[in-house]
């Protein structure tokens, strides 16, 4: 039997864990325009992996906005 307080205490600690909702919602905005971009399946799977790998951010070259303190 699934515990979900547990699966949802889970699933707040890996938002928390990479930088709240609000990156969350820029990671699912960044992953909405890969997929929408050229390139073939095999460029646009490489291309949202190494977007996964930067949490809430839009690039290297673009700094992630500061958290305000809790």
């Amino acid at each position: 039997m699934v515990n979900l307080r547990r699966l949802t205490d889970q699933a707040k600690k890996i938002v928390e864990k990479r930088g709240g909702s609000d990156a969350l919602k820029e990671d699912a905005d960044e992953l909405k325009d890969i997929t929408k971009g050229k390139g073939s399946l095999k460029d646009k799977a490489k291309a949202a992996a190494e977007a996964l790998k930067d949490p809430g951010a839009k690039g290297p070259d673009e700094p992630q906005a500061e958290r305000p303190p809790e």
